[in-house]
């Protein structure tokens, strides 16, 4: 094959050798197995440069989805839980996975089922946020779940969803006629007895 794509016919090594040193190329074998082997007169260090360029772009282009860990113990403290919590939300908005291993220690190990309670508890706190990837398993003293963030619909997706529905969404995603919280409290009665929003 020439350099211009264009095809040349079957020629001994040497002819073909020959022409590419005319043309200053180079003579790359780019069919081995075929019979006879397909040839090609090009500038290979050009092709080189070209295929990582693309392959560079192509990398780019990738999402690389990220799998943070998060451990906890089977009687962890409450105050602990809503810190671990806390970060395992902000892992999920960011698009990470989250793999939450729970640990035994010692006699714990007669009580895994603490373990699953647990890591159910933390299923049913994220369940706004998350879905479970890999239910939990026990590995060797460790159980072990996986979750990932839900797809959460764009603003764009709500403005046609409420486009469809004949309501109209706000900036933030809520409906544009929806009152503010603060606005509707106001005249009506507080819990001690007395009304809020008036002084």
């Amino acid at each position: 094959m020439g350099a211009d794509g264009q095809q040349i016919g079957i020629v001994t090594i040497q002819d073909a050798l020959r022409r590419a040193q005319d043309l200053d190329l180079d003579l790359v074998e780019v069919a081995p197995q075929a019979n006879p082997p397909v040839c090609r007169i090009m500038d290979y260090g050009k092709f080189k440069y070209e295929r990582d360029v693309r392959q560079k772009e192509a990398r780019k282009k990738q999402v690389r989805v990220e799998v943070k860990e998060m451990k906890m113990r089977p009687k962890i403290d409450p105050h602990d839980y809503a810190t671990k919590k806390g970060h395992i939300e902000r892992f999920l908005k960011q698009g990470a996975r989250v793999k939450v291993t729970i640990m035994f220690r010692g006699r714990e190990m007669a009580h895994t089922e603490l373990g699953r309670k647990l890591l159910d508890r933390l299923t049913a706190d994220l369940a706004e946020l998350a879905t479970v990837d890999a239910n939990p398993k026990l590995d060797g003293r460790n159980m072990i779940m996986v979750v990932a963030p839900l797809k959460r619909p764009s603003v764009k997706e709500l403005r046609d969803s409420a486009a469809a529905a004949g309501g109209d969404v706000g900036v933030d995603g809520h409906p544009a006629d929806a009152e503010p919280a603060e606005a509707a409290n106001i005249g009506s009665p507080a819990p001690d007895g007395g009304e809020l929003g008036k002084d």
